[in-house]
């Protein structure tokens, strides 16, 4: 069997979902404090292999065809962003966060998995990234080959999030300060704040 198109799949989508985003960087917090962590992994395996899998089925097309959609997702996404920044700041100013779940326990899983969809799927370069390019990156190759590079990016997708959810414990020695947690949330919300900005400067497609 020719692992080429798998090993291309792994590299591509690697590339693609290692890039630090606001995805990562609230499945990086719940991770950190042990909040539903299995339940915000699921969700983005399930929605990158979802949407990764639409790409090679031939939906990239359909869209770039259809930019009033990506526009309208640009624009909800930047609001949503603005908003958890603004939050991130709140918490920092009061100092709410901490290890245990009580930093977010007022948040159920249901809400925590709807903010997890949210930042995943009105973010509109996650469709360009995933259904777009790697759409394209799969057209390179003819048959089940397709779908080879395919699963090689899934499994890129499944390590990444299983990595940064249950990984970051590794860094809980340093989060055992208060002021470490007011800092990690000052530095979400000016990054979730520049991606807001950004997102509404910079035309999607």
């Amino acid at each position: 069997m020719d692992f080429t198109p798998y090993l291309a799949g792994l590299a591509a989508g690697a590339g693609l979902i290692i890039a630090i985003g606001a995805q990562n960087a609230f499945v990086l917090r719940q991770g950190l404090q042990r909040h539903y962590v299995g339940s915000v992994v699921l969700v983005c395996i399930l929605a990158d292999v979802s949407l990764i899998l639409l790409g090679v089925g031939g939906m990239g097309l359909a869209v770039k065809e259809h930019p009033g959609l990506l526009q309208w997702l640009r624009y909800a996404g930047a609001a949503f962003l603005a908003a958890y920044g603004a939050m991130a700041l709140k918490r920092a100013w009061q100092g709410e966060s901490g290890l245990q779940p009580a930093g977010d326990g007022t948040l159920s899983r249901g809400r925590v998995v709807a903010a997890c969809l949210a930042f995943t799927l009105l973010n509109p370069h996650v469709y360009l990234d995933t259904v777009v390019l790697l759409g394209s990156l799969s057209t390179h190759y003819e048959g089940d080959a397709r779908w080879v590079f395919a699963a090689g990016a899934c499994t890129a997708s499944v390590a990444w999030f299983l990595s940064l959810g249950y990984g970051a414990r590794l860094l809980l020695p340093v989060f055992r300060s208060p002021r470490a947690w007011r800092l990690f949330d000052v530095a979400i919300a000016l990054f979730m704040l520049t991606l807001a900005v950004m997102l509404l400067r910079q035309p999607v497609g």
